[in-house]
């Protein structure tokens, strides 16, 4: 790549080379000490969360109903096809910053920012989500041991009023201090190094699976085939069952799918990165798609779709089985799971915030690594303390489907790398290449998986996009309006700082 011959280049078109993204991953003094089980753990432990425990009877009730099962294959395809392409991508660029740093070699800095921006959106608000989830669970197994505890340390500031459907707020006379504790020890957990934090991950993900496993096995006992049928429920309008549903609700899983991609933030830490990150992403994505499947089909048999629109649908199940013992393994089982994804999604937040550090878009602070743990100890502080700030504040059930539109823009950005690289940088090493091949059109070659990735992911799109709108008309506009406040400050970020201190613009001035 010919270097810029005036420093009025234009920051759209700074893009890095690979030799600069490696010697900026080589300058990081990382520790490369993860395996492929332990990328595989890693993918699994971030992913089987919250989609399994709460998300599965939401989109059931709402949605697909029974055809749910057709929802958690749709979403597991798109992924998959994405899946391919970050396998790609991380065999061949084994560096820290996921898509943020393909974004940066395909499409130019202020695309990597925007890309940066809305990766942080996705794992930042959902590691506050999951934390809060966490502390509700927490408060209702210590409640079953008897020790209960005021509203006033477990409930967030802000709440939504009743009757207005999240559109207006009331101020709570206390703070969710149990969930800014629970991400306070998980960030330090993680800051002291990701080789002890790897080790209790793969004991928190053992744990989880397992409690997984016994309730499908119990579960199998109880299944009432009727409560499967109609399969695919008629459709009532808006999104709400028939064919329809069933996308509405491949949407939602979507999200709970998002783990996989946190293992490409690890290539910079991997032992062998061009063969256990793609082994670590595709191999997590099909044993959650497994493990969502089975337990889908058994709690859709032990309980009516139309009565799982709950926090808690496994506990509910557990309930209609009348196993109380089992109801306390599963809630045990959903905290546990829900401290492996708030470990992951910290540890992907603080890698991403390195990466970009290192590139002069933000603050030196996020990159700062510790001389001895070889961790960025101080941004991975920094980040726990406004998680945490978040969670004991905010009613994140306000947010709702943002989550995704991070999620979606990424790896369609992903997956259109893909195809700019194979054509403009075709004589770079692939160890590992998508699947399927390609065609030409005059001389330019499209890939069959990631053009299938970028079309599932406008597919999974578009009905946020319509529920956004719907909000709207229907006087709730703070989930747009919470968008809007993020991008303009991102948009203010990089303007005010991150465009004057860009490592990539100071080489251009030089």
């Amino acid at each position: 790549m010919t270097a810029p011959h005036s420093s009025s280049r234009s920051s759209s078109s700074r893009r890095k080379t690979m030799e600069q993204i490696e010697g900026t991953t080589a300058s990081q003094g990382l520790k490369r000490n993860l395996t492929a089980i332990q990328l595989l753990v890693m993918g699994v432990g971030t992913t089987v969360g919250a989609g399994v425990y709460v998300m599965t009877g939401t989109a059931a009730a709402e949605y697909a109903g029974p055809a749910v099962l057709l929802s958690f294959l749709i979403a597991a395809a798109a992924c998959l096809f994405t899946a391919f392409c970050y396998g790609e991508l991380a065999s061949s660029f084994p560096v820290s910053g996921s898509a943020y740093s393909y974004a940066y070699l395909s499409m130019g800095e202020k695309a990597a920012w925007a890309v940066g921006w809305l990766i942080l959106l996705e794992y930042s608000v959902a590691g506050t989500a999951v934390a809060s989830g966490l502390s509700g669970y927490l408060v209702s197994l210590l409640e079953t041991c008897h020790i209960h505890l005021s509203p006033i340390v477990t409930q967030s500031t802000l709440q939504p009023r009743p009757g207005s459907h999240g559109s207006a707020l009331t101020v709570h006379h206390g703070l969710n201090l149990v969930g800014f504790i629970v991400v306070m020890i998980m960030g330090t957990l993680l800051a002291r190094g990701n080789e002890g934090s790897s080790r209790f991950n793969s004991l928190l993900v053992a744990l989880k699976v397992g409690v997984l496993g016994l309730f499908f096995i119990i579960g199998l006992s109880a299944i009432h085939p009727a409560y499967w049928h109609p399969f695919i429920p008629p459709s009532q309008g808006n999104f709400h069952f028939g064919i329809a549903g069933v996308f509405r609700a491949a949407s939602i899983i979507f999200f709970a799918y998002g783990g996989f991609e946190i293992v490409s933030t690890a290539s910079a830490e991997a032992r062998n990165p061009t063969r256990d990150v793609p082994i670590g992403i595709i191999g997590s994505l099909i044993i959650c798609t497994l493990i969502y499947c089975a337990i889908a089909a058994v709690l859709l048999g032990i309980v009516p779709y139309h009565d799982l629109d709950v926090a808690d649908p496994l506990a509910v199940a557990t309930k209609v089985m009348g196993k109380p013992w089992l109801a306390l393994f599963v809630n045990t089982g959903a905290t546990i799971g829900l401290c492996s994804v708030l470990l992951g999604l910290l540890y992907a937040a603080s890698r991403v915030l390195l990466t970009i550090g290192n590139d002069g878009l933000i603050p030196r602070l996020f990159c700062h690594i510790h001389p001895r743990l070889k961790t960025p100890w101080r941004g991975t502080m920094v980040l726990s303390l406004i998680m945490g700030s978040m969670t004991a504040t905010l009613p994140i059930a306000l947010i709702g489907d943002l989550l995704c539109i991070g999620t979606t823009l990424a790896f369609a950005m992903v997956c259109f790398t893909v195809i700019w690289q194979r054509n403009y940088a075709p004589n770079t090493p692939r160890p590992f290449r998508v699947p399927l091949g390609g065609i030409r059109i005059k001389g330019f070659w499209l890939g069959t998986v990631p053009s299938l990735g970028i079309f599932c992911c406008f597919v999974m799109i578009a009905p946020l996009f319509l529920n956004m709108a719907h909000a709207i008309l229907t006087g709730n506009p703070i989930p747009l309006l919470i968008l809007l406040i993020y991008l303009a400050l991102g948009a203010g970020t990089y303007i005010l700082y991150g465009r004057k201190h860009s490592l990539m613009a100071s080489q251009h001035r030089s």
